[in-house]
């Protein structure tokens, strides 16, 4: 048995590609099947986000089984060996341990560091759990990668620091204000930056949110998700003064927020202080709102900067991190050879135990007829021991017409021939 990691993803093909050879959820169940019915797979997880797929195996060890799995993947996806291969890199052993391990503590993400891809990945092994799909050696291979990932999250920085603007944004608003939970929150915009804000906010339980936004109907539907208000985009002449932090991304291509509106609810607040971010380009806020006194306006590039700031803390933390997934893997496969060892040795014990059985009848019978003791007794050590060391000698035989030395050495070893 052999473990293997077989897959694509963001560095090695276009999304044209990655789209192609994507499992969607509803007939994950059927590829497992499909999998799992091919000659020497014996457990499966299948692991497919917008940026890889990848196959986690566990197979008997025999010369084509990588031509068999490159297969099966093109012709599921009906696509040409050719248009894939190029593609598709291929893990076997230590290294398919430690890619997973790097997949699931965010190390191998296009961001690196990134939280999601370790809930993916228990997602995919729990339907592999539902199909039955798993071997002994892939269950326990992926639990471990799970306990690495939370070392990883535990022991480094790595997810300490915002690496997104959405992110960004939101780890600013938690340098200013002490707590989130109190404070009132304007979201201009809807669309997917507003959308990733918004969930990070409500993460960071933030209980008052009001979203501006021309279409009040996709608005809603964020609303609905982080329990926020709706309001348009006139309304918020009128709501501005209620809101401490103003986060703003639309495609207007004129500033949408001024400097007067932002003098007029400073005044109506008693110069409260104000937040203004700006992550639209062009700007939704003018950049002479920040030269008022209490309003704290960042644009785009500031969480740039703080983006770039951050990503190098990262890097730092990606060689603790790397540190640690080198470690569990070594340790890992450490264990997976002594599960190899352990039914070696049971097949062992069993088959000298068969012999010992046989030849302890055999001398029981002959008791039974009368025979002398010392006589079977003498007889029974003879044979059991020219059966147990039977197959010893013709491969220590074997080893020594071929020049083996190493083998034979191996087997005095193993003997304790060498031994004092």
């Amino acid at each position: 048995m052999t473990l293997l990691a077989l897959g694509i993803n963001h560095k090695t093909a276009p999304v044209s590609l990655r789209e192609k050879v994507t499992f969607s959820p509803d007939t994950l169940d059927r590829a497992l099947n499909s999998l799992l019915q091919q000659p020497l797979v014996q457990g499966g997880v299948v692991l497919s986000t917008c940026n890889r797929t990848e196959l986690y195996l566990s197979v008997e060890q025999q010369e084509g089984v990588r031509e068999a799995l490159v297969n099966w993947l093109c012709t599921y996806h009906g696509l040409s060996q050719d248009e894939v291969a190029k593609s598709l890199y291929w893990h076997q052993g230590n290294d398919a341990v430690n890619h997973l391990m790097r997949v699931a503590s965010g190390l191998d993400s296009l961001v690196l560091g990134e939280p999601q891809i370790l809930g993916q990945v228990k997602k995919a092994f729990a339907e592999s759990q539902r199909e039955n799909s798993l071997s002994s050696e892939l269950e326990r291979l992926f639990q471990k990668s799970f306990s690495v990932a939370k070392r990883v999250r535990t022991e480094t920085e790595i997810g300490a620091s915002a690496v997104s603007v959405a992110f960004a944004a939101c780890t600013l608003a938690r340098q200013i204000f002490e707590s989130l939970a109190d404070v009132n929150v304007m979201l201009v915009g809807a669309g997917e930056t507003i959308e990733l804000v918004a969930r990070h906010l409500r993460e960071h339980k933030v209980r008052h949110i009001m979203i501006a936004n021309r279409s009040r109907e996709r608005a809603q539907a964020l609303a609905d998700e982080v329990k926020a208000e709706v309001i348009s985009l006139p309304d918020i002449e009128t709501r501005l003064l209620e809101a401490d932090i103003v986060i703003s991304s639309t495609a207007s291509p004129l500033p949408i927020i001024g400097k007067g509106l932002v003098e007029r609810a400073l005044k109506a607040r008693r110069n409260q202080p104000m937040l203004f971010v700006d992550i639209a380009v062009p700007r939704d806020i003018e950049p002479e709102v920040g030269d008022l006194a209490d309003a704290y306006l960042y644009s785009v590039d500031d969480l740039h900067a703080i983006i770039q700031h951050n990503l190098a803390q990262r890097q730092a933390a990606a060689v603790q991190a790397e540190h640690i997934v080198q470690q569990e893997s070594v340790a890992f496969m450490a264990w997976l050879r002594a599960q190899g060892a352990s039914e070696t040795i049971r097949d062992y014990r069993a088959h000298a135990d068969t012999i010992r059985s046989e030849m302890e009848t055999r001398a029981l019978a002959s008791l039974q007829q009368g025979a002398d003791a010392e006589t079977v007794i003498r007889e029974l050590a003879h044979r059991l021991t020219n059966r147990l060391i039977h197959s010893p000698t013709k491969s220590l035989q074997d080893a020594a017409s071929q020049g083996d030395l190493e083998r034979l050495q191996l087997l005095r070893d193993s003997l304790g021939l060498d031994q004092h």
